[in-house]
């Protein structure tokens, strides 16, 4: 069978296993499939992310260990890719938002997040992208081709109803909230981030799309705290050979999550050749974005680029996990003001529980003079990328907001700040708990004394 992504990694996987139960076709794709053990971790409620689609309905058929026996069925009673169109796949896959906990909380590291990306690719193959896929996954070229008109028709759409309305009939994309806008202007690197190397060494800012287009400010406040704690910052940029000298970097998220594979491959290609050089130097990359760098960091493997896709994990760092990293192992002090705010709320994204960086956001926040916060404890947010803004899945994005996150948000008191890394969970909060959250550049370089 033809796939997508490259899953030779679970090559050996259930070799001697009597009880893996690999399915009959799908090679070493079926091989991932079946690690899952039925510990049922996936079917609990306590603290943890994992299943968000099941702590909202309470049905097994919604646990990760339901969309794997999905997955043995289809491809046992299928000869070919053609298994991938079963409707018991699209049944058991339908609330899965991608969030990565499996990985980290199921003791047999179930990667329901990649298994879903090869579903998805073998069922464009069969059926065609559909065209609200294209526009949410191509988020990257949109921006970077057609910035304005992708301004205009956001900002158009969100202040008139009908056309809101006639969007969610046409596309399917919910008119019951609104869509994130961009700002007049993209980032734009300052003269004094192309400096001569600071004190401290030269670092490389990965600026994913959403902070390029979106949130410039929090690319900004990233630029002036590395600025301030003494480095010389470099902003990545595309390499002098890419087809597209002027579009920013991508990681490829958008079009892993909606199975669009060979957009994915063709924008880790270009990541790859920016790097070359900062590779070869072992110069530090930070990102802002949980889903974006980790992305790179963790699912470029799965793109079968060779590798120097390991050397470049070496040196991807977010930006909390850099400047935690070098407090404790090259002295690093930032110079901090108290900021005489209450005590904060601070939410996760999924991906900054899944691969352990809460540790280094906690360690970081405590660094500022008198500043206090609670953890929220909450499963996924429920916006999830394209996830919340889809019509049919618009209500189970609330619920997932509704278990913890937003019941927290609104019981705090109004001047209460609330930080959230990822660029959904802050959408959804605004949206759902009628408060601005933010980054956690912008708080640190708010304390800059």
């Amino acid at each position: 069978m033809k796939t997508f992504l490259d899953w030779s990694a679970y090559d050996t996987y259930g070799v001697g296993d009597a009880y893996s139960g690999i399915p009959a076709t799908g090679g070493n794709y079926a091989k991932a499939v079946a690690v899952c053990m039925h510990s049922r971790d996936c079917q609990k409620t306590g603290k943890g992310v994992m299943c968000p689609s099941y702590r909202i309905t309470g049905d097994r058929a919604h646990s990760t260990e339901a969309r794997v026996a999905a997955f043995k069925a289809a491809l046992n009673d299928g000869a070919d890719a053609r298994a991938f169109a079963d409707p018991r796949l699209d049944e058991a896959m339908d609330l899965c938002v991608s969030c990565k906990a499996c990985k980290k909380e199921c003791p047999s590291a179930v990667d329901m997040t990649l298994i879903k990306t090869e579903y998805l690719a073998q069922r464009h193959e069969i059926r065609g992208v559909p065209l609200r896929t294209r526009l949410f996954g191509g988020v990257p070229e949109l921006t970077g081709r057609h910035r304005e008109l992708l301004r205009l028709a956001i900002r158009l759409r969100n202040r008139f109803r009908p056309l809101a309305k006639f969007a969610e009939t046409w596309l399917g994309v919910t008119a019951s909230r609104p869509l994130p806008e961009l700002p007049k202007k993209p980032f734009a690197p300052t003269a004094p981030t192309t400096g001569a190397t600071g004190a401290r060494g030269e670092v490389i800012l990965f600026v994913d799309t959403f902070c390029h287009h979106f949130e410039p400010d929090v690319a900004e406040a990233a630029t002036e705290v590395l600025l301030h704690a003494g480095y010389s910052v470099r902003i990545a940029k595309p390499a002098p050979t890419d087809a597209e000298p002027d579009r920013p970097l991508c990681c490829g998220r958008t079009y892993l999550t909606t199975g669009m594979v060979e957009k994915a491959r063709g924008e880790a290609k270009r990541v790859l050749a920016a790097f070359q050089d900062a590779i070869a130097a072992r110069t530090p990359i930070i990102g802002l974005e949980p889903s974006c760098l980790l992305s790179l960091r963790d699912e470029l493997y799965s793109l079968g680029l060779g590798p120097q896709v390991g050397e470049l994990g070496k040196q991807l760092y977010l930006f909390e996990e850099f400047l935690a990293r070098e407090h404790q192992n090259k002295g690093l002090r930032l110079t901090l003001k108290p900021l005489n705010l209450p005590k904060a709320l601070v939410h996760g994204h999924c991906h900054q529980k899944a691969f352990g960086v809460m540790k280094a956001t906690r360690r970081v926040l405590s660094w500022i003079p008198g500043f206090s916060f609670d953890v929220v404890e909450s499963s996924c947010c429920g916006m999830a990328g394209s996830f919340g803004l889809e019509a049919e899945h618009y209500d189970a994005s609330m619920q997932m907001a509704e278990l913890s996150l937003l019941p927290a948000v609104r019981a705090a008191a109004p001047d209460t700040p609330v930080i959230a890394n990822g660029f959904s969970c802050r959408h959804q909060i605004e949206h759902g708990g009628g408060r601005p959250a933010r980054h956690l550049a912008l708080v640190l370089r708010d304390a800059l004394a």
